[in-house]
């Protein structure tokens, strides 16, 4: 098939045998026992090579299915699908980070509170325990975990980075307009600036880290303003690095060639992917750094 055709409606694509796999799980496995080994005093060199291993799969298994699909193998039945596991996928996403919000919900809303004697379930543990305790947020706890810290204002590097963050949804917003009116100068243009943009967002956050380390003795030691700090902007940093390569590689793919009006559909998975980091980075600010 040539580039512009693609399998009809009714047809389902069913790969062939691949070894991509099993050679996932072997991966995955040795990622995971190299990790813990690690964190019981082993070498890195079992999770190195896990990880080495995963990051080839993952480059084979995916060049494979742009293959597939560059050759108009995938139908719209296929089309469908893949729109269906990527909702449900970005849906898994927004729980996970339900999870850590509503920790830091439970911590300020009810744990710390109770702590402080502010209600009938801390009485006796105030009283018996931490008198002197005052239930203000933030707070590393009673016993001070941690040390004297100095939390992370909201209008510094964090508002900067609210503000690059969501003109980079304004930017893949502009590429997805440019591959639509079949303008690819425009769709390489704002696609890669979309990727500067969030490489500019990853710089800044390893920035306020260094000052948050250095300068605030702010860490994941400081107690539970700590702790969920750091994971909540970590695991978000994370994802906005994952989504910074994906936008990578189809940025590669849009100079080379790829995509259509009609079959654009990674693109679209890496716009709603970014979309989803823009608004859980929105919740960090207002819940994590604002209030």
């Amino acid at each position: 098939m040539t580039h512009a055709e693609h399998a009809p409606t009714d047809h389902y694509y069913v790969p062939h045998h691949s070894h991509w796999p099993i050679v996932a799980s072997i991966s995955l496995f040795i990622l995971m026992y190299g990790g813990a080994t690690l964190l019981n005093g082993g070498s890195k060199g079992i999770l190195l090579l896990g990880l080495t291993l995963l990051l080839i799969t993952i480059f084979g298994w995916f060049g494979t299915v742009i293959r597939e699909g560059e050759k108009g193998m995938y139908s719209d039945q296929v089309d469908r699908s893949f729109r269906w596991g990527m909702i449900w996928f970005i849906f898994s996403e927004v729980m996970f980070f339900a999870a850590f919000f509503g920790a830091l919900f439970y911590a300020r809303s009810y744990s710390v509170p109770w702590l402080g004697g502010e209600s009938d379930h801390g009485l006796v543990t105030h009283g018996m325990l931490w008198p002197k305790y005052e239930a203000d947020w933030p707070t590393n706890g009673p016993a001070d975990i941690g040390g004297f810290f100095a939390p992370m204002h909201a209008w510094g590097l964090p508002a900067l980075n609210t503000l690059i963050l969501l003109s980079s949804g304004v930017t893949i917003t502009l590429a997805h307009w440019g591959l639509i009116e079949g303008n690819r100068p425009k769709l390489i243009k704002w696609l890669a600036a979309t990727v500067a943009l969030g490489i500019l967002f990853l710089f800044l956050q390893a920035t306020e880290y260094h000052e948050a380390y250095k300068h605030l003795n702010l860490t994941l030691g400081s107690g539970i303003y700590g702790s969920t700090f750091f994971m909540l902007t970590g695991f978000h940093g994370l994802h906005v690095t994952i989504g910074a390569i994906i936008l990578t590689v189809i940025l590669f793919r849009s100079m080379a060639g790829h995509f259509t009006l009609e079959r654009h559909f990674a693109f679209e998975a890496a716009a709603w992917y970014w979309h989803f980091v823009d608004v859980v980075w929105l919740g960090l600010f207002i819940f994590v750094y604002w209030m």
